[in-house]
């Protein structure tokens, strides 16, 4: 591949005079232009590996050319040289400080201009070469770091199916409350990442139910104020299963763990937590959860009407529920309809599609 060169001059003779010596070896294409204002459009629209600039041009001087062409995007590195019969030490620093690698002389048969175009030519090949390898790496940085996080989101997903397996036989209740807390999260206008991770987190909610005893998970009555006591420990139980994690999406689902039964009023468990106090994940699975169990059927219930649950939720905003959240939530009813219908399907993975803007 040829090492592109970009040259500025206000002199045509001069530029056919470097354009033709350097591109003598059949190693580099240089394109030219007399007006810098020009050459630096181009600049901006396709990459250059070298770039020689004349001193003293109208419109823009070889300094002010060099400063612009440093701030475009991917030219920091890029060799420059400027093209100057004024070599004085203060042109030179101050060419210098505005990012140029080295000076040419202007004598157009000059030796040492051939050795030194020479130096540059194998320079911008070289930089090119390392930049090349960097986007190389960090694009194999990139695909294995996607693989990990696919990883990452697949054994959370299978941690959740397998608590949820031992009261639910379609493991459906963990996706759903996920895709809620999405649609809140989003709602709520939370930073992208921590919307993600909630989603990504939500279906770790009830993993403390693993300690719970069949007898008492899957008794088909209501349960006595013992049992009551004993299903609360799951809360605590899960926190204390993924709390310690090095992994951030685990810690935040221990948060979710311990929190989502904690109600904005203080009364909830197991701490009493209330309002800000409950962190805003636990939150917002909160208004997720209920609204799940509430719509599907269970062995102690029938399921509850769309529109009541709604009312219910709307009637506890304040007291059981953060009320941001339960009005995140209904604002985009449509779309709470259409996943609880099983209309939304898509498979458990970050990279669905985007929710709508939020309005």
């Amino acid at each position: 591949m040829l090492t592109q060169a970009l040259v500025v001059d206000d002199s045509r003779s001069v530029l056919n005079f470097l354009k033709r010596h350097i591109e003598a070896e059949g190693l580099v294409e240089a394109t030219t232009f007399l007006d810098p204002v020009e050459a630096l459009a181009c600049a901006q629209e396709r990459p250059f590996d070298l770039v020689l600039v004349d001193y003293e041009m109208p419109h823009m001087d070889g300094i002010g050319f060099i400063r612009a062409f440093r701030r475009l995007p991917g030219c920091t590195d890029i060799p420059i040289a400027m093209i100057t019969s004024r070599q004085t030490d203060d042109v030179k620093m101050e060419a210098l400080q505005a990012g140029a690698t080295d000076f040419l002389p202007k004598q157009p048969q000059s030796l040492e201009m051939t050795v030194r175009l020479r130096n540059l030519v194998q320079l911008g090949a070289a930089v090119r070469k390392l930049n090349d390898r960097a986007a190389h790496l960090a694009s194999d940085v990139a695909a294995a770091t996607r693989k990990l996080g696919e990883r990452e989101e697949e054994i959370i997903l299978r941690l959740a199916l397998a608590v949820e397996y031992r009261d639910n036989d379609t493991g459906e209740h963990t996706l759903r409350v996920a895709r809620y807390s999405r649609i809140i999260a989003h709602q709520l206008g939370l930073p992208a990442r921590l919307c993600r991770d909630i989603y990504l987190a939500a279906p770790l909610h009830d993993v403390g139910k693993v300690a719970i005893p069949d007898n008492i998970l899957l008794k088909p009555g209501k349960l006595t104020d013992d049992e009551m006591a004993v299903i609360r420990t799951h809360a605590t139980i899960g926190e204390r299963i993924l709390a310690d994690s090095s992994c951030e999406l685990i810690q935040l689902g221990a948060q979710i763990a311990a929190g989502h039964h904690e109600r904005w009023d203080g009364a909830g468990y197991p701490n009493g937590l209330k309002a800000d106090e409950i962190p805003v994940a636990a939150r917002v699975v909160a208004v997720a959860d209920v609204f799940d169990a509430l719509t599907t059927r269970r062995p102690y219930k029938e399921p509850m009407p769309l529109e009541a649950a709604r009312n219910y939720l709307a009637e506890n905003a304040g007291r059981q529920f953060d009320p941001a959240c339960v009005e995140a939530f209904l604002s985009r009813w449509d779309e709470v309809v259409e996943i609880a219908a099983g209309q939304r399907t898509t498979p458990f993975q970050w990279t669905e599609a985007p929710l709508a803007p939020s309005q």
